[in-house]
């Protein structure tokens, strides 16, 4: 089995977090039934940097695959028949602040998307987030649980996770670096997967690629 470079979107410049990042994503591949001894994961902080090191190593002959946020909606033109077919690079190439283009030597396989972003994950387990929060949570200043998790846009997930955690027997209300990666490795990957079909698409390319 060859080593795989997994470039993330994440992380911002502090190390700590970086390795907050790292950890988060480790936790949840393993806990999802992917075998990470041979992954190594790269935070990367912006979406930029991710593209360009994940860029640079295939280029370099490395085996390498690339998660980022869709930061909006994905075209159901890019998401026709079986996952395997799906087109993120499409996606990435004529969105508006991207518009990057897939590298020669990369396939649609080596892309995944966060759709819309890390914290469509995250809202699709309410349960950990009310552990995590404690009985001060209010789930229900969350999206709609009835409408996809996909097609709810960041400002809301955003606002509603405030929203949830805005009481004074919580610490502070949600915040992506304080608090993402630590529920991250703990939320349930399968509720997660039931709720993203691109979280499953990821999932799946990794067990295959990582032998699992």
């Amino acid at each position: 089995m060859v080593a795989v470079t997994l470039y993330v979107e994440g992380g911002g410049d502090a190390k700590s977090l970086r390795t907050a990042c790292r950890q988060g994503f480790s936790t949840f591949l393993t806990k999802a039934g992917v075998m990470t001894a041979e992954l190594r994961i790269v935070a990367c902080g912006g979406r930029a940097s991710a593209y360009k090191d994940f860029r640079k190593a295939i280029a370099a002959g490395n085996p390498a695959m690339l998660l980022v946020d869709s930061e909006e909606p994905v075209s159901q033109a890019y998401q026709q028949g079986e996952p395997e077919g799906w087109l993120p690079w499409q996606h990435l190439a004529q969105r508006v602040g991207d518009r990057w283009q897939k590298p020669d030597d990369a396939r649609e396989l080596h892309c995944h998307l966060m759709v819309q972003c890390m914290e469509s994950w995250l809202v699709a387990d309410r349960d950990t987030l009310e552990r995590f929060f404690g009985p001060s949570f209010k789930g229900n200043q969350l999206p709609d649980a009835n409408v996809p998790i996909e097609s709810v846009i960041k400002t809301k997930l955003y606002d509603g996770l405030k929203s949830a955690t805005q009481s004074r027997k919580i610490r502070a209300p949600y915040g992506k670096g304080r608090h993402s990666f630590r529920i991250l490795a703990q939320i349930n990957p399968e509720k997660v997967q039931a709720a993203s079909p691109w979280a499953r698409r990821f999932v799946d390319e990794m067990k295959r690629r990582m032998g699992s």
